[in-house]
């Protein structure tokens, strides 16, 4: 395990809810994403091609593979779901956190930029760029089938970011073309768009608040990084406040009071309900991802490296406790994978 004052991490802090507590040397080069759940943290290292599972604790690693170069992935229970991608195939990579194997992949066409799951890991949504526009794809694990989910239409747009609402019902998807962004509210029972709302500027990252309020992080060179606050009931903007100067990915406390922004060299913790930035995470190294568990915030770096913080516990959303009781009806057109 690196030792973590060699690495130069430091904190800064208005108040003291951020501390360092370890890191560690995870692979070669930059590490794409990172995920968590429970007492398991999966990274795709896009550097030596390797997906490494760690214990959330301690940081140790206890299983991994190299599967094609992965890219995004999610982790819900005992099993991640990593995009992976070669010269001759693109697919999802299905691997049990406890052996650390590949235990299934669904072979998937067009580049797969974002993957979220439900919260009973039975639906895997992974939103895809094509030559002529984005869709999502939708992974039926226990049918072992795949559906389509059509977003938009564009040539050059991309699919940035995902979340799934708490009750599974409601999908929103970030994407970005050379005009401008916009964020779009996907009917999962009917795999219908109902809703869009133009940003604008290039959307790095999404995430879901409480009482109908959602967080889309831009970054252009014009303006830096902007955090926008959206009214997902009325489907407008009614706030935003400045957070970074090249933000890549944003994650959200589960009570939603603090977001966890990567900026260019060091992680801005930014309160919301202040709307002011109270807290600044150095690794030592550029930071690429972050994930977030109930008091700990995992940092993973270009060199390779995952760094762990203790954070100020917070209070999950009151209706989660309820999300994984929730039928969620199968996408319509479900077909076998492609």
């Amino acid at each position: 395990m690196a030792n973590a004052s060699a690495r130069a991490n430091s904190v800064t802090v208005e108040n003291q809810d951020v501390a360092l507590l370890k890191s560690t040397t995870v692979g070669r080069g930059p590490i794409s994403d990172i995920a968590v759940d429970g007492d398991t943290v999966v990274t795709t290292n896009f550097g030596d091609d390797s997906i490494a599972v760690l214990d959330s604790d301690t940081l140790a690693v206890h299983g991994g593979v190299f599967a094609g170069q992965p890219t995004t992935v999610a982790v819900v229970g005992d099993r991640a779901f990593a995009a992976v991608s070669s010269a001759s195939y693109d697919a999802i990579a299905v691997i049990d956190t406890v052996s650390g194997e590949v235990v299934k992949e669904y072979p998937l066409s067009f580049n797969v930029t974002a993957v979220v799951t439900s919260a009973d890991g039975k639906r895997v949504y992974a939103g895809r760029s094509g030559e002529e526009g984005v869709d999502v794809a939708v992974l039926d694990v226990t049918a072992e089938r795949v559906g389509t989910i059509y977003v938009a239409k564009a040539a050059d747009a991309t699919i940035d970011a995902m979340c799934l609402d708490t009750t599974g019902r409601r999908l929103y998807v970030g994407v970005t073309d050379s005009r401008s962004s916009r964020l779009i509210t996907v009917d999962v029972e009917t795999s219908r768009v109902r809703r869009t709302l133009e940003v604008g500027a290039p959307i790095r990252g999404l995430a879901l608040g409480m009482e109908g309020v959602a967080y889309v992080l831009t970054s252009d060179i014009a303006d830096g990084g902007v955090l926008y606050v959206v009214d997902l009931v009325n489907n407008k903007i009614t706030a935003d406040v400045a957070v970074a100067a090249a933000p890549t990915q944003l994650v959200l406390s589960a009570d939603g009071t603090r977001a966890y922004v990567v900026d260019y060299d060091h992680v801005a913790v930014v309160d919301t309900e202040k709307r002011a930035i109270v807290a600044e995470v150095s690794v030592g190294a550029r930071p690429s991802a972050i994930a977030l568990g109930s008091d700990r915030l995992y940092v993973a770096d270009y060199d390779g490296g995952v760094t762990v913080y203790t954070v100020a516990a917070s209070t999950p959303m009151l209706y989660s406790q309820f999300a994984s009781a929730l039928a969620v009806p199968a996408p319509r057109e479900l077909q076998p994978a492609v």
